[in-house]
């Protein structure tokens, strides 16, 4: 089986968000909203709900009018492909790569691939500069913009919010933490500033450790801290946290890839 978290440009419109993802039907396991960053991160499995999910998306987005804290490329903006139990890498750059020539195919939508060949950020640095898409026209949809599509790893998106604190030092603080297994921005949202945070090996790096390297690199700045899990995170890096820091880590049982897809399979 193959996860996909489909990250679009949608983050306000609770009706629009609805309809998009009412198109993944049973295969939907969790939707994450932000309308600061406007956008909505949708865990779907399979390979026709993020067909579904885009097809939607696509018809209801128009990237010209969309303004967010977010970087983005897209209406349907990341569509990575995650091999859970069962699959293989090669099952999910297989996967990838139909997407890639669906998309151009059925919506004339151009699209960047990343994962083995490239990373995410090299696709966002140099997308439509010294970078071609991989598939579909040379030149962004007028409404959809263009698509980075992956095959990567299992990896948790994660948010630390901090009170009292500029942007420039949010920038300061995610430049410090950044390393090999966290990649790290600092952000206004809205009224305050974040900490946006993707964990690319979370068995190795996972939210508690990011959260702790947030917390000292602040070295007492700012009034309070919180954490958001952006989507799911596997059991086995829930169970490496001790269950005291859960709720202080926006954590919990029912928010895992295996909690959801046993309640999908109980439907």
């Amino acid at each position: 089986m193959l996860e996909c978290v489909v990250n679009v440009s949608e983050g306000r419109n609770p009706d629009t968000i609805g309809a998009i993802a009412a198109a993944a039907g049973s295969d939907l396991l969790d939707v994450h909203t932000d309308p600061h960053h406007h956008r909505s991160v949708l865990t779907v499995v399979g390979e026709e709900a993020p067909r579904r999910v885009t097809s939607a998306a696509i018809e209801r987005i128009d990237l010209a009018k969309h303004d967010g804290a977010h970087p983005r490329l897209g209406a349907v903006d990341v569509v990575p492909f995650v091999p859970l139990d069962g699959s293989t890498e090669h099952d999910a750059r297989r996967a990838r790569d139909a997407f890639m020539t669906w998309l151009a195919e059925a919506h004339d939508v151009p699209s960047f691939l990343y994962g083995p060949e490239r990373t995410l950020p090299d696709v966002r640095r140099r997308a439509f500069r010294d970078l071609v898409p991989d598939r579909g026209p040379g030149r962004p949809h007028p409404t959809a913009g263009a698509t980075c599509v992956g095959a990567r790893a299992l990896l948790v998106a994660y948010n630390v919010w901090v009170d009292e604190l500029d942007l420039t030092q949010a920038r300061a603080v995610a430049a410090a933490i950044r390393r090999a297994e966290l990649r790290a921005l600092g952000l206004s949202v809205g009224d305050e500033v974040q900490v946006s945070m993707n964990l690319v090996a979370p068995l190795e790096l996972g939210p508690e450790a990011a959260f702790n390297l947030v917390v000292a690199e602040l070295g007492g700045r700012g009034s309070g801290v919180r954490a958001e899990l952006v989507g799911l995170v596997p059991r086995r890096v829930l169970e490496a946290i001790d269950p005291e820091r859960w709720e202080e880590l926006d954590l919990s049982s029912d928010r895992t890839i295996e909690a959801r897809l046993a309640a999908r399979r109980a439907t």
